[in-house]
């Protein structure tokens, strides 16, 4: 099990990415609008400074829904690979099954 204080981390960075996404969207698009004024868009890059580093999407870590792990995530089931294969062997993934051959 990961430590909760990096889980609570990833999922306050998660809430962050949610409340800011609209302005943050809006000062990028302004930033790359090649018709407004430099001085507006210079101003768009401070302005898209000054918001929380953590309300980037880019600095949500993927984690394992059940144990929180970081590292081996499969992002299509949500499960990292040891959470995956326990779950897989004893059958609670549709269609998955061990391999043998």
């Amino acid at each position: 099990m990961a430590k909760t204080s990096a889980i609570n981390r990833n999922k306050k960075r998660e809430k962050l990415v949610a409340q800011y996404a609209t302005r943050r969207a809006a000062l990028k698009a302004a930033t790359k609008d090649p018709k407004l004024p430099e001085e507006e868009r210079f101003a768009a890059h401070l302005k898209l400074a000054k918001l929380p580093r953590n309300s980037s999407k880019v600095r949500i870590h993927h984690r394992c829904e059940l144990s929180g792990r970081p590292k081996g995530y499969y992002r299509k089931v949500k499960l990292s690979r040891i959470a995956l294969r326990s779950l897989s062997n004893f059958g609670q993934i549709p269609g998955m099954t061990k391999a043998s051959w």
